[in-house]
């Protein structure tokens, strides 16, 4: 029965169709997981940009290490179905580990929206994730190689094929998962306080990796399973070893110099293990270089989705949120790669120039450097139109006149005269030490002196009579996080009021004083306003204007004429202005970049790689990536550059400088067919037995050891 499946539809084995349903899930569940793991970082664990980055590229970066383990397991011992199958159900654990630590109710005892224990989440999360790095690591080597297997002797234009459906597999599940993890992480959830739906938005992938190790194991009577080889892996150390020690050992001038530093395992290990290695060592040599391209590429998830949260998401009239720009990445990909493969390449090929791997890898590392001159431009042009905070020995104020005569305020050096429901239109900054004391006066009153002012902070000072005045601290110094919309409340009535707006802020705000900022997405939101005060025909619901992105606004509510409420909005930060639409430049030629370099690495690699040591060269390939976010951490964490741009430019010329020279070092390999190396040692043995079976050697013992 089993072998009746294996050769139906479409010429391809039944078993490959689990094999890619499996992937599409587990890059959907990655995914999604990842697109949303900087936001989570920032606003549920309240991290900072810079430990923020520095924590989502180590997790990256394990994802890439754990790969040789997986190599490892998958050779030497379990063999790749049953690594597959054990590592998968770590990965669902981690990931449903992960969805755990983000119920804002877990730890909020007293019910006010905040966890009492923060720690707990973050002990849960970073299990959660490392758990997820050694689940998605350990099986990424196994499954494609696992589909490879599937395929029989005459069946490799299916198999290339394979890897292609494969490759769009693993691009389709991304892009829908950055697509829909940040809708859900949107919506508002939770049993005693509403807020971003996280459970959600990593319960959906924790999910889909639960129905791919369903799916997988479905198949287990359809596939091929190829017995462990025994380790690989440890006998090319072994032989490395040997060689570096008898290398070391004979180093006088009496012993003969080798060919090549490997020879020197001749004596104990065989022609054939030797050659291989050989292939083997030339390709890691190649990928030293290669890091410093995957520094740049995964920055996407982190400071390139930061810089989307200073932008603004309307385009046209669409509405991105700073997660979602990711899937530009994906979309390009499902496009570029055929494109590439049908258009450009075979035009390249009819212009007679010779596109080898190594110099398509060259041109990707290239686009990828002029991708961050793009993404500079751009931050140059954000940081325009970026208000500026108060530094640490500075103070900013600004004076909002909520009484019903104009007022003047006397600054060090400079006076200000305010009408009724006015503000001064810009924050005044002034240095900590000069600024001893403000006064108010309104016409033929005293002067009354104000201080209580925080250093490096941003403050609005209410006036509503000579010597009434209240200080109030604004709390923000950046930006809304994640380009949401700051609102407070100010109220200039005689008793206190509540406010309450989307289920999410409840406060009560005391007679002229100013509530906390709550932030909101973009839209237009509806708040309501109880108070003794109002007249019984008046309405007491209101809606604010349309907000943008990364705004913040002041509601004075005021009384009128006729005892009903008006709330009148003063602008405390300009909206986004940088349209997202500006960093499609940048995508692109990363995009492009990632065509001609990731999908040509991997084919390079395979088609280097002796038969026994595909894997681990895969593995090999996958460390490159886990190194080059470990390069973000050191250049990230040393250069703490004051301006971003000078950052994307550092990584640009780096990486430029690393293109150089890996085409120096590509013009010098030279390209070998493993199978024909290995079919000529094939013939060899069957000479030398031969020739052992005849009793008239023709040739020399000697000469036989050099063959």
């Amino acid at each position: 029965m089993g072998m009746f499946l294996r050769q139906s539809c479409f010429g391809y084995p039944v078993s490959i169709f689990f094999i890619v349903i499996n992937e599409f899930c587990e890059r959907f569940s990655y995914y999604g997981m990842r697109a949303i793991l900087i936001l989570y970082f920032q606003s549920f664990l309240r991290w900072n940009d810079n430990l923020s980055t520095a924590i989502y590229h180590t997790f990256v970066a394990l994802c890439y290490l754990t790969p040789i383990l997986g190599a490892l397991i998958a050779d030497s011992w379990l063999g790749k179905f049953k690594t597959i199958v054990s590592l998968s159900i770590v990965y669902t654990i981690g990931q449903v580990v992960v969805a755990v630590s983000s119920i804002n109710d877990l730890m909020d005892f007293n019910h006010d929206g905040n966890p009492d224990n923060i720690s707990v989440h973050v002990a849960l999360s970073m299990v959660g994730l490392a758990l997820i790095a050694l689940g998605t690591g350990g099986i990424k080597p196994c499954v494609s190689a696992f589909g490879g297997d599937q395929f029989e002797k005459g069946q490799e234009k299916q198999r290339n094929r394979f890897f292609s459906i494969f490759y769009l597999a693993i691009n389709a599940g991304s892009l829908l998962s950055t697509i829909i993890t940040p809708m859900l992480r949107v919506q508002e959830c939770g049993i005693h306080s509403k807020k971003a739906c996280y459970p959600l938005a990593f319960g959906v992938p924790a999910a889909l990796m639960a129905v791919s190790l369903i799916v997988f194991v479905i198949g287990s009577g359809m596939y091929k399973k190829v017995q462990p080889q025994g380790n690989v892996m440890a006998k090319v150390a072994r032989c490395v070893g040997f060689a570096i020690k008898n290398r070391v050992r004979h180093r006088s001038k009496k012993f003969p110099k080798r060919e090549h530093w490997l020879d020197w395992a001749n004596e104990k290990y065989d022609e054939q293990l030797i050659s291989q290695i050989k292939m083997v060592t030339r390709v890691m040599f190649l990928y030293v270089p290669l890091p410093m391209f995957w520094a740049l590429f995964d920055q996407q998830g982190s400071r390139w989705t930061l810089q989307a949260t200073t932008m603004n998401g309307k385009i046209g009239i669409i509405e991105i949120q700073p997660d979602q720009m990711q899937t530009v990445n994906a979309i390009l990909i499902v496009i570029l790669v055929p494109i590439m493969d049908a258009v450009v390449y075979p035009l390249i090929a009819k212009c007679g120039f010779n596109f080898t791997s190594l110099k398509k890898m060259t041109v990707g590392m290239f686009l990828a450097s002029m991708a961050f001159v793009a993404a500079a431009i751009v931050q140059v042009e954000i940081e325009k139109t970026l208000p500026v905070f108060p530094k640490g020995n500075e103070v900013q104020i600004k004076v909002l006149n909520i009484g019903n005569d104009s007022m003047n305020i006397y600054f060090p050096g400079t006076t200000v005269t305010l009408d009724q429901m006015s503000q001064t239109s810009e924050f005044m900054t002034f240095s900590a030490d000069k600024l001893t004391s403000i006064n108010i006066s309104s016409t033929g009153s005293l002067l009354t002196p104000v201080t209580d002012f925080e250093q490096g902070h941003r403050h609005t000072l209410l006036v509503w009579a000579p010597n009434n005045y209240q200080v109030v601290k604004d709390g923000l110094n950046q930006k809304p996080e994640n380009g949401k919309n700051g609102i407070r409340f100010v109220n200039t009535l005689a008793d206190s009021f509540n406010v309450t707006m989307n289920e999410e802020i409840n406060e009560t705000v005391t007679s002229h004083n100013a509530s906390e900022y709550h932030f909101f997405s973009s839209g237009r939101m509806s708040f309501t306003i109880n108070s003794s005060e109002i007249a019984q025909h008046c309405g007491n619901e209101f809606k604010t204007s349309y907000l943008e992105f990364g705004s913040a606004y002041t509601y004075v509510i005021t009384r009128k004429g006729d005892g009903c409420l008006e709330p009148m909005a003063f602008r405390d930060i300009s909206p986004n202005t940088v349209s997202m639409a500006l960093q499609i430049p940048q995508y692109f030629l990363l995009t492009c970049g990632e065509v001609v370099f990731s999908v040509t690495g991997l084919e390079f690699s395979y088609s280097q790689a002796p038969s026994n040591m595909k894997s681990v060269l895969q593995a090999g390939w996958l460390l490159t990536v886990a190194v080059g976010n470990f390069i973000v951490l050191i250049v990230a964490g040393a250069g703490s550059f004051s301006e971003q741009w000078a950052e994307y430019v550092l990584f640009a010329a780096l990486l430029l400088v690393v293109s150089i020279i890996f085409a120096i070092m590509a013009r010098f390999y030279t390209y070998v067919s493993p199978a024909e190396i290995e079919a000529q040692f094939d013939t060899d043995e069957k000479k030398k037995y031969l020739e052992e079976s005849n009793p008239y050697p023709k040739l020399d013992s000697v000469l036989q050891t050099q063959l």
